[in-house]
């Protein structure tokens, strides 16, 4: 037997095995089955870390009945979100089975919401792993194509999305992230497969359901004309110059060769027709949700509770964010200037990472929204389940990140001690505001250590493969 047949022998084995992942992702849904059975008891609907104004399923029945009742469902300042996803979940907040748990229907949707999530996630980590191996063996670091070294990082997001304690406490406590969720997943998988409206109606969505997702189109835009996450363009120009001087035999044609003139070309027809579809489906948002809020106010209504709540931070419940302390505190003479500068905040680091990170924009959608989860108005544990998810795309450029047991045991920290803190404060009474908010600062503090370090783990990544890059070596001397 050749050493090839007993390649094919190994992998025919591995075939009629079951695959690890599909059991582990059946039993995370088996886990959210069991749990939704028990949700009564558990509570987790009103914990402020899983529910907020925007996400709580609670407010979302209360508008569907205001709904009903023929009132705008925006009246009594209770329902800030869609009336696309209320008119979708509104009718299965009323319907009960007897001796089934309370919104039993709306808890299958968010299961069923995470399954897709976790299996476009999955094939965004398929489309990355092959590029990551093609990128590698084009600047000579992996000779075959079947290399062990490289992670299954579509299979490690998927389980890491599924498992993920946030995600399951915000599907069992019946928040609408997973929703949300699905949007962005959805527009980040049809850029990754360059299936130009699906990516724009995942965006349109996202964005519509908690705006913030809007600032995904800058790295969107990159992945459908640059392409998909790559080494820096110089490794490539290196490679081929030192092909071309090793095919050349007169020094003209070296240094005509050697020059670095190829350049990463722009999609920009693929852009235009992205744009166009934005476009439609923005309009086609707007003509639904107009109709459906055609009684009671129509868009200026819907624009006003939703968008205008979320900048205004009208709401100041407590929450795993600072804004809720900070404008609590603040004098209202200088609200306005800080919900400015807390707003503009974002949108000052969008240009400077883009220009940085515009050879991998998927680590760009992934630092987006890892910023935009610290920083947004209403956050949730649902904000973190998404980027820590997007996060283990790339564990295999991210295998010497800094810090990671200790990030680990801060989150881990933090899940632990805000429950705590929120009950000495609000039941017991033997503490105060300050008890949750200092928890709130410190799972801050480790969200901003986490994105520097991931930051710079990947710009570390990039020069180490310039130093290891043999071509590289050979241009230097």
């Amino acid at each position: 037997m050749t050493k090839d047949d007993g390649e094919l022998a190994d992998e025919q084995k591995k075939k009629k095995k079951p695959s690890g992942f599909w059991i582990w992702a059946l039993s995370s849904v088996l886990l959210r089955l069991i749990l939704i059975s028990f949700s009564g008891n558990l509570n987790l609907s009103s914990r402020p870390e899983v529910s907020t104004p925007l996400t709580s399923i609670r407010r979302l029945a209360e508008g569907y009945w205001l709904k009903q009742a023929s009132m705008s469902p925006y009246a009594g300042s209770m329902y800030h979100g869609s009336p696309l996803l209320l008119s979708l979940l509104g009718p299965l907040t009323v319907q009960r089975i007897n001796g089934q748990p309370s919104h039993l229907f709306c808890s299958l949707v968010f299961v069923i919401a995470d399954i897709l999530s976790a299996m476009l996630l999955r094939g965004i980590g398929q489309k990355l792993q092959v590029a990551y191996g093609l990128n590698a063996r084009l600047l000579g670091l992996l000779k075959s194509p079947r290399d062990k070294g490289i992670l299954p990082c579509g299979d490690i997001s998927a389980l890491v999305y599924l498992w993920n304690p946030f995600t399951i406490v915000c599907c069992v406590g019946l928040s609408t992230s997973p929703v949300e969720n699905l949007a962005v997943i959805l527009a980040l998988n049809g850029a990754v497969t360059r299936r130009v409206p699906l990516a724009a109606f995942g965006l349109v969505m996202a964005s519509h359901l908690s705006l913030y997702p809007a600032i995904l189109t800058i790295p969107v835009i990159f992945l459908l004309g640059f392409g998909l996450d790559a080494p820096p363009l110089k490794l490539f120009l290196h490679t081929r110059n030192v092909e071309s001087e090793n095919r050349s035999t007169s020094s003209s044609s070296k240094q005509a060769k050697s020059k670095p003139t190829a350049h990463l070309p722009f999609l920009w027809r693929t852009v235009v027709h992205f744009v166009f579809w934005v476009l439609v489906w923005s309009l086609c948002v707007l003509v639904l949700c107009g109709l459906s809020l055609s009684k009671y106010g129509g868009l200026e209504e819907m624009f006003k509770s939703t968008y205008g709540f979320i900048l205004s931070i009208e709401d100041l419940s407590p929450n795993i964010g600072v804004f809720w302390y900070f404008f609590a505190e603040v004098f209202d003479f200088f609200r306005s200037f800080f919900l400015m500068v807390f707003h503009v905040n974002i949108l000052f680091m969008l240009l400077p990472l883009a220009i940085r990170l515009k050879h991998r924009p998927c680590f760009l959608a992934f630092i987006y929204l890892a910023i935009s989860s610290l920083l947004k108005s209403y956050p949730s544990v649902g904000d973190s389940a998404l980027y820590l998810s997007l996060w283990a795309l790339f564990v295999n450029e991210l295998a010497d990140m800094k810090f990671s047991f200790f990030l680990f045991c801060g989150y881990l920290g933090v899940s632990l001690l805000s429950p705590v803190m929120h009950n000495l404060w609000i039941w017991r009474g033997t503490g105060n505001a300050n008890f949750y908010f200092g928890n709130a600062i410190g799972y801050a503090c480790f969200q901003i250590v986490f994105v520097v370090e991931s930051v710079s783990a990947m710009l570390n990544h990039d020069r180490a493969l310039k130093r290891c890059n043999p071509n590289h070596q050979k241009v230097k001397n």
